[in-house]
């Protein structure tokens, strides 16, 4: 899951990327201490979670929330205790965090957004079958088998499935197509890049090959992929 972390104290974001770390299910792929620079990131890139504070210069973690169309889940993290009933008016908010946050208290957190992840896939998935998906393909649904899909590509508004048959160019997002896929399976290795671990041939700094095609890995999501991998 790949997440952001907004907060103007630089010690509260490097708390907060170590206890992701040590979750193990968490990518944090940017830091900002600065809302408008997470608000410039967000409009280019798209991401499952985001850490905020509410309390930044010039520009609130509530005025950020505002500004955001079709927000990720959202975790507040504050030293003010007084404001929960108003985080828990926007959708998007899952938890709100009071510092200092013991990684206790970050583990329910992260149990609470795992939970959610798990229901809202499983309702996803209620009319599909295991082993499938349902693609739209110049107007027809187009049945794919997931096993046999190696790679998937972000191109702009549109994703690339890379199958051992044949290549399906979707309008579709990463974040969309990776809430369907089998989690042990599929990981995210790179903001346009899902791949099948299954289909791994070898890792060699920050690439990896799978099948014939080298793929990028991004520095944050490499530990991560390797803890994924039955290593002798």
């Amino acid at each position: 899951m790949d997440c952001i972390i907004v907060d103007d104290d630089a010690t509260s974001r490097l708390i907060t990327n170590q206890f992701c770390i040590k979750n193990g299910q968490i990518n944090v792929i940017d830091e900002f201490s600065s809302a408008i620079d997470a608000i410039k990131f967000l409009n280019n890139n798209t991401v499952d979670l985001i850490f905020l504070d509410i309390h930044m210069p010039t520009f609130s973690g509530f005025d950020f929330i505002q500004t955001l169309k079709n927000p990720p889940k959202i975790i507040l993290m504050t030293s003010d205790k007084d404001r929960a009933l108003e985080a828990f008016e926007y959708a998007s908010v899952l938890d709100y965090l009071v510092k200092p946050i013991t990684k206790e208290r970050f583990e329910k957190s992260m149990e609470k957004l795992f939970f959610n992840q798990e229901n809202t896939s499983k309702l996803s998935k209620e009319n599909l079958d295991q082993d499938y998906l349902y693609v739209n393909v110049d107007r027809r649904l187009v049945k794919v088998h997931i096993p046999s899909i190696y790679v998937i590509e972000a191109k702009g508004d549109y994703i690339n499935i890379k199958t051992s048959e044949k290549n399906y160019l979707v309008h579709s997002t990463l974040r969309k197509i990776q809430d369907k896929l089998p989690f042990k399976k599929f990981f995210k290795v790179h903001r346009s890049f899902i791949i099948n671990i299954t289909e791994i041939v070898d890792i060699e700094d920050n690439t990896v090959l799978v099948r014939k095609e080298v793929i990028p890995v991004s520095r944050s999501n490499k530990n991560n992929l390797v803890e994924k991998l039955n290593l002798l």
